[in-house]
């Protein structure tokens, strides 16, 4: 680890509170005249730091996104173990599935400051302001054939909320078919899983938009949108955000790897409020009426409809009606 990633780390795990000069240098292992040096290097890659004349310096949120910290001590098994931070892309999911070749590619994190060509479900834009939110991707290479789609959809959903909530402590997201995480009514993130397959291997990229500390302006998304930071009333730290996520993200994965798709069928369900609703979704270019019945991680949607007759719509080219 180099001083600069050395000190950031010292900082960062102190980020409620202040260093002293003196104290972070002997930390560090630096003298008082590297560690100005390093704190110009920060500051230059856009870290803002608060000085106070009595207590030192600390960490102001948010902050920009750095590698390091998130793969630091992940715990995880397959997914985090090396991930890559950019300040602007044309999208995180493309890079990702660029990357399926390379060595060790497997778990890859691709993450952005910002996206021009950010990209959510049917071909829609996703909108998102520089440096305030997550734009992340990540490539599973490895045993891909056993990760049926829509349950890519589902277990990477619920990841999602779940790491919002364990990462935003007294947060309850939930969960709305096909791949909307919502904090009341409104949404806060969203999920795009895309398949690259050629006639001898494949991968998969999970995409995941979540706003953090900001909310794109109603006239510019086709549903309510909030931001965490709107309901826990303070900037938000990304990085802790992101890790939470990962951390679900990697053990769901595991677990429907295993066949678990009861336990994941469950859990989604506990945080879907759509069961026994009327809804109207458009499949194959006609729309689908009925009252929610279930959500399978392998079939998609179960409707029944008004003469009684099931039908299963998968997440693939569905669209939910308002």
């Amino acid at each position: 680890m180099n001083t600069a990633s050395n000190v950031l780390g010292l900082l960062y795990d102190r980020k409620d509170g202040f260093y002293s000069l003196s104290e972070l240098a002997g930390a560090a292992g630096v003298s008082a005249e590297r560690l100005n040096e390093v704190i110009e290097q920060l500051t230059g890659r856009g870290f803002e730091l608060e000085h106070h004349p009595a207590h030192g310096l600390r960490l102001v949120q948010p902050m920009p996104l750095d590698a390091r910290l998130i793969e630091r001590d992940l715990g995880t098994r397959r997914i985090g173990r090396h991930a890559i931070a950019f300040g602007e892309v044309d999208s995180t999911n493309d890079i990702a599935a660029d990357s399926a070749r390379q060595e060790d590619a497997d778990g890859l994190v691709v993450l952005a400051e910002h996206q021009r060509h950010g990209r959510g479900r049917l071909g829609r834009v996703w909108l998102s302001p520089p440096g305030e939110n997550i734009l992340m991707s990540v490539l599973l290479v490895e045993q891909t054939h056993q990760l049926p789609h829509h349950a890519l959809t589902v277990a990477t959903g619920l990841a999602v909320a779940e790491g919002i909530d364990q990462a935003c402590g007294g947060l309850t997201c939930a969960l709305r078919w096909p791949n909307d995480v919502l904090l009341g009514e409104q949404k806060t993130s969203g999920v795009l899983v895309e398949l690259r397959r050629t006639a001898t291997e494949g991968s998969v990229v999970l995409g995941v938009g979540v706003n953090v500390n900001a909310a794109p302006s109603p006239g510019s998304v086709d549903r309510p949108a909030t931001c965490l930071r709107e309901h826990v009333g303070h900037p938000v730290d990304r990085i802790e955000v992101i890790r939470a996520i990962l951390q679900r993200l990697d053990a769901w994965v595991e677990r429907l790897a295993g066949g678990a798709l009861d336990v994941l069928h469950d859990a989604w369900v506990a945080r879907c409020g759509m069961i026994n609703q009327r809804v109207t979704v458009l499949f194959a270019g006609r729309p689908h009426v009925g009252r929610v019945l279930d959500v399978s991680p392998l079939e998609g949607l179960i409707l029944v409809c008004d003469d009684g007759r099931r039908e299963h719509l998968p997440a693939e080219g569905a669209s939910l009606v308002e």
